[in-house]
């Protein structure tokens, strides 16, 4: 079992960044894939970015490449997700998530990750 826990979310201005923590309890954390997902009332969540186990393999939506970064100190059993250059569409509840199940590559399907946090609000002004 892992449990999450996010935090780092808040309120900013466009053009600005923020940086979510997952903390994760639990041994396998270190062995888990893990994502970032994001979800605003009436949509279906969004892939944001994921990264496996060993954080040797990352990938990406293609609304936030190049100004989003995911990262994973399994030392510390902490996940992170650096935001850049936020855009007001940005704005959204962000959740990280972590897979029991072994992938050899980074999936972006929500269904496929078993744990998951309680979310956190990141909201961008213009």
């Amino acid at each position: 079992q892992v449990q999450l826990v996010e935090s780092g979310g808040g309120l900013v201005q466009a053009g600005g960044s923020l940086k979510l923590s997952c903390a994760a309890s639990g041994r396998t954390f270190s062995s888990s894939n893990m994502g970032w997902f994001r979800q605003v009332p009436g949509k279906e969540r969004e892939f944001v970015a994921g990264i496996r186990w060993s954080g040797g393999s990352t990938r990406y939506g293609d609304s936030v490449k190049g100004r989003f970064t995911i990262s994973k100190d399994n030392a510390k059993n902490t996940g992170y997700l650096q935001m850049n250059s936020l855009k007001v569409e940005d704005t959204a509840v962000y959740y990280c998530a972590a897979q029991s199940r072994y992938f050899n590559y980074v999936t972006t399907t929500a269904s496929t990750y078993d744990y998951w946090g309680q979310g956190t609000q990141v909201t961008v002004s213009s």
